[in-house]
């Protein structure tokens, strides 16, 4: 004997079940949709967003730590080049051109030489540097041309020699002769180079 009730579909007691079912069903699809999802995407937003901002944190963090280290190594390379003598340490660029002027004139003179002009050049700027340049011109013999620029490129502080013209003077007649008479006298030009460092 079969004990299963046939159950009727078509009733409208079961449509209406079916019907709220599924109202149901939509109205849980739509909820999820409209309000779960978007909160779950933005709570999935915020946590990325947490963890980028707290990766940065740390690495600007690791970056302070290393500030203080990193401040004293840049003042030790600047002491430690100050005690070198690399750079000028006049107060202001115009006593450090003067200064330079009269350390070619006694180098010249030393050597044998005779110092014609100094000009100071324009000051230059370059990164962290000043640049003071100072046009000189002179004569001498070879010998005293290779002095002077040893004087000078073994100077403290530094001073680097730019933009060298060498030009041989012209000779002399010879009154007995009458024959022209060569010289070892030489007209030289060049631009003496020294550097400043900017007020930090």
């Amino acid at each position: 004997m079969n004990n299963f009730k046939k159950i009727d579909f078509s009733s409208p007691e079961i449509q209406q079940r079916s019907i709220a079912l599924g109202i149901l069903f939509s109205l849980i699809i739509i909820i999820f949709l409209v309000i779960i999802m978007p909160l779950m995407s933005e709570a999935m937003e915020l946590h990325n967003t947490k963890n980028d901002l707290v990766f940065k944190l740390q690495k600007y963090e690791r970056i302070l730590a290393k500030a203080d280290l990193i401040t004293k190594s840049v003042a030790t390379i600047n002491q430690q080049q100050d005690m070198q003598g690399y750079f000028n340490l006049q107060d202001t660029d115009a006593l450090a051109s003067a200064d330079m002027q009269e350390f070619i004139k006694k180098a010249i003179i030393e050597a044998g030489g005779q110092l014609s002009s100094t000009q100071a050049l324009p000051l230059s700027n370059k990164e962290n540097f000043k640049r003071i340049t100072v046009s000189v011109r002179m004569t001498g013999n070879s010998d005293v041309l290779r002095k002077v620029l040893y004087k000078i490129e073994t100077s403290e502080p530094l001073i680097i020699i730019n933009q060298i013209d060498i030009r041989p003077m012209r000779g002399t007649r010879n009154r007995v002769t009458k024959q022209m008479e060569s010289s070892n006298e030489l007209n030289v030009n060049f631009q003496a180079v020294s550097f400043m460092r900017n007020p930090a």
